[in-house]
């Protein structure tokens, strides 16, 4: 059973929908979010907003970095480092793929990476690797790769931690990013407990892999409630919770109730949440208001095409 139709524009509008829900809440704290039924576009009148100066309905680097792993698989058939790491560079200096090609929330980690792959580094090379660069840079762009793949469970392993090699490279970012594309397998496949399942088949991937089986343990360790900051850990461990409620928009609305990072912890979940309800789920007004389409119509047409 592969991916069907809607589940791959489910998903892909669910991220980047969930992202500009989730961008005029970032860094408020968990107090300051409206109540969820107020969450829209447009915030209540006397929120003050973050970004002030982005248009609602626009997604952040989260969206534009989603769609240059997109565009690069489907111009390359397949997964090129190098072309990647062009196309990263295209969007961090000339707004590709960016809404009104305007860059804006490019994470510290992230510059710092994009600013070393400039520099000539080998892309595999270019991410930083200290514990406290696990940030959730990679794991926000993950979502294309599990839609493009037809590979095996270990290759899509493989291929998430390639991609995020180039900009978060320790190892709990490569292991949140492929949890990421294994749960989001799994909800394609419609399994039961698709997060367990996911679990389960990582453990037996990572079985004589170190350091990834301590990493992965020390993620599902994790006994605080989710808080929807910026470490990688928290983020996908934040869009899980908000993906227990029964809806699109009660999901990534969930996500931003969380405060903090809201936009990626939206961009996450929203990947998710499309999937399981597809884009009938989403709520049209979003759809309406969300900036940009013409972006994601010509990469949605290219796919469609690699299709038949």
């Amino acid at each position: 059973m592969g991916i069907s139709w809607e589940q791959a524009e489910g998903g892909l509008l669910g991220l980047l929908v969930g992202d500009a829900l989730g961008v005029p809440y970032e860094f408020h704290e968990p107090a300051e979010i409206p109540p969820g039924a107020q969450i829209e576009m447009f915030p209540p009148p006397g929120f003050l907003r973050s970004y002030s100066h982005v248009p609602p309905g626009t997604w952040s680097d989260d969206g534009a970095q989603a769609l240059c792993l997109l565009d690069s698989l489907l111009s390359c058939n397949g997964w090129s480092p190098d072309d990647f790491a062009s196309r990263l560079l295209a969007w961090y200096k000339t707004g590709h793929l960016a809404v009104d090609g305007k860059v804006f929330d490019v994470g510290i980690q992230t510059g710092a990476a994009l600013d070393r792959l400039a520099d000539g580094v080998v892309p595999l090379e270019a991410g930083l690797s200290g514990e406290r660069n696990n940030g959730n840079g990679s794991l926000m762009r993950t979502l294309p790769l599990v839609i493009w793949h037809r590979g095996d469970d270990a290759s899509l392993v493989a291929l998430a931690h390639a991609q995020s090699l180039l900009t978060h490279a320790h190892p709990r970012a490569l292991v949140c990013c492929a949890l990421y594309a294994l749960w989001a397998r799994c909800e394609i496949l419609r399994v039961p407990d698709p997060w367990e399942k996911a679990v389960k088949t990582l453990r037996c991937i990572y079985a004589t892999v170190t350091p990834f089986p301590g990493e992965l343990d020390r993620i599902l360790g994790v006994s605080s409630p989710p808080t929807g900051t910026g470490y990688v850990v928290d983020c996908l461990l934040s869009a899980r919770q908000a993906c227990m409620e029964d809806s699109y928009d009660a999901i990534v609305r969930a996500a931003i109730r969380f405060g903090h990072d809201t936009d990626t912890t939206a961009c996450v979940a929203g990947g998710i949440a499309g999937i399981r309800h597809g884009v009938a789920g989403i709520p049209p007004r979003w759809m309406k208001a969300l900036r940009g389409q013409e972006i994601l119509a010509s990469l949605l047409d290219r796919m469609r095409a690699t299709r038949n």
